[in-house]
């Protein structure tokens, strides 16, 4: 039995059948990656495991409860035991890297105001970055917008993390970077995670499993070293260029 499990989730969008019947599970503190070309359904797959897309059927359930269906209070209340990474970082423009990371904390505890500058430098200082507490979104650059976006995403320690193309638009050298932090925080915070994305270099780095989406399916999943034997054109498609 995993922290994360999703039953036959089926989705479809004005007639077009995105998820057919996909079956997932995560074991807790494990990471799993969603392997998927673009357009698959690799995001719609993570949004309605977290509730934020309604399935047309099928069943999630994360620690025991079933998130579809689910009360707006419980649904809250589950999410933040969550941290997200989202493709573009999404850090609030009008907001200094100080206050990006702040306002996690700040809704979801009653932290001290010496407390939270102090979790807030570790949390930076994790990333590389102290330096740049007092500036502004648009002062840095795309690899730096993601160490931030995933500092803001771990600062409340969250028991599930999940990661959205955590290296898309990144040169492939920063994308490296990326995925190795991750990979270290992953170690050290030991969450249950998911990552979507199409980026083998990043999934070899941080996967404890990896699961292929296509047509809708699942079609294999497993080690990265049990996906390198597999024979299927679509699987062994995202090998040949590593």
């Amino acid at each position: 039995m995993g922290l994360i499990e999703a039953r036959g989730l089926t989705k479809s969008f004005n007639g077009l059948s995105v998820l057919r019947d996909v079956n997932l599970i995560v074991e807790e503190g494990s990471t799993v990656v969603i392997l998927g070309k673009s357009g698959v359904g690799k995001s719609v797959l993570l949004k309605t495991i977290i509730g934020l897309i309604p399935p047309d059927a099928g069943s999630v359930m994360i620690d025991g409860q079933e998130v579809i269906g689910m009360k707006r209070k419980a649904l809250d209340s589950l999410r933040r035991q969550m941290g997200y990474l989202f493709q573009g970082a999404a850090l609030y423009d009008s907001m200094s890297v100080r206050e990006n990371l702040a306002f996690p904390l700040e809704r979801q505890a009653r932290v001290r105001k010496d407390e939270l500058d102090g979790r807030i430098l570790d949390q930076l200082r994790s990333v590389g970055l102290e330096g740049a507490i007092d500036k502004m979104p648009s002062e840095l650059s795309g690899g730096m917008k993601k160490r931030i976006g995933l500092a803001r995403a771990l600062i409340t320690n969250p028991r599930i993390m999940l990661y959205d193309e955590p290296t898309t638009g990144l040169d492939p050298v920063t994308a490296r970077e990326i995925s190795y932090l991750i990979k270290e925080m992953q170690d050290r915070y030991r969450p249950t995670s998911i990552a979507v994305t199409h980026d083998m270099t990043c999934t070899r780095i941080i996967a404890d499993k990896a699961a292929v989406l296509h047509d809708g399916v699942i079609q294999h999943e497993g080690t990265i070293q049990e996906l390198e034997r597999v024979t299927d054109e679509v699987v062994s498609s995202f090998f040949v260029t590593v």
